[in-house]
């Protein structure tokens, strides 16, 4: 097995390393944002075939060590039943054959996740059983296609108002299964893993240490200040992804 993809080389490798450790330092301290900028630096060195695939299976180790970390804060029944809907979006995901145009699917996340984060609180009946499963089954169908939907769980843990520690363990806990779910798809259509696996474990090691540094910054960030934070990342994702969109339909 070569040690690295004969698509990248040393160079590119130790900045996809480092910018892997980094991202999982801004995840664990903000709450948000790592994911995006990941598959964003990703996008400029690994091939568009390969890049939903290894992103995933980067944040998927990413997530669950942070999942790990923060487990005595996490709010399990949430994440029970956002399982039953990732679970159902992913054997959905799994029969598709042909995928909708990206900047519909921009579109679609973008106004979700502002209506999400900036939109009239919902009743408790939303924030219930039915509105977990649903999350967690357009959350992961989405993920499939556009890789990094991170904002858009963030907007959905972020309607239940948790405290800075619940958030995060909650929403590491979400991401880490529906990312498990993602590897499993990709799995079965047949991507080899395999020729990126050292490159993913030294990305997934500097993701640990990121996270642990960006954890010790969490317990210094006032709750208050961390729920703006959160809100206001999450919101300049959703307006990136309209720009994103609108260039690419020809608006702007």
């Amino acid at each position: 097995m070569e040690l690295l993809p004969a698509s990248i080389d040393l160079l590119d490798a130790l900045l996809l390393i480092l910018t892997a450790g980094f991202t999982s330092l801004i995840t664990a301290a903000m709450g948000i944002g790592g994911g995006v900028l990941l598959l964003a630096v990703m996008a400029t060195l690994v091939p568009a075939a390969a890049l939903i695939p290894v992103h995933g299976l980067v944040q998927l180790g990413s997530n669950a060590n942070r999942a790990l970390m923060t487990r005595r804060h996490t709010d399990w029944t949430m994440v029970k039943w956002f399982l039953v809907g990732a679970v159902a979006g992913a054997l959905l995901a799994s029969l598709i054959v042909v995928q909708l145009p990206l900047s519909w699917i921009q579109f679609s996340v973008a106004g979700f996740i502002l209506y999400l984060v900036w939109g009239p609180k919902p009743g408790k009946h939303a924030l219930g059983r039915n509105g977990q499963v649903i999350a967690g089954g357009l959350t992961t169908l989405v993920s499939m296609f556009v890789g990094a939907t991170g904002p858009l769980v963030a907007g959905f843990v972020h309607r239940h108002g948790m405290d800075k520690f619940a958030t995060t363990a909650t929403f590491a806990s979400c991401m880490s299964l529906q990312h498990l779910l993602k590897m499993l798809v990709f799995s079965v259509v047949g991507f080899a893993f395999l020729d990126w696996l050292v490159l993913i474990a030294a990305m997934i090691a500097a993701g640990v240490v990121g996270t642990w540094l960006g954890l010790k910054l969490l317990n210094q960030i006032p709750a208050q200040l961390f729920s703006t934070l959160f809100r206001w990342i999450v919101t300049l994702l959703a307006l990136r992804l309209l720009w994103q969109a609108a260039q690419a339909t020809g608006f702007v």
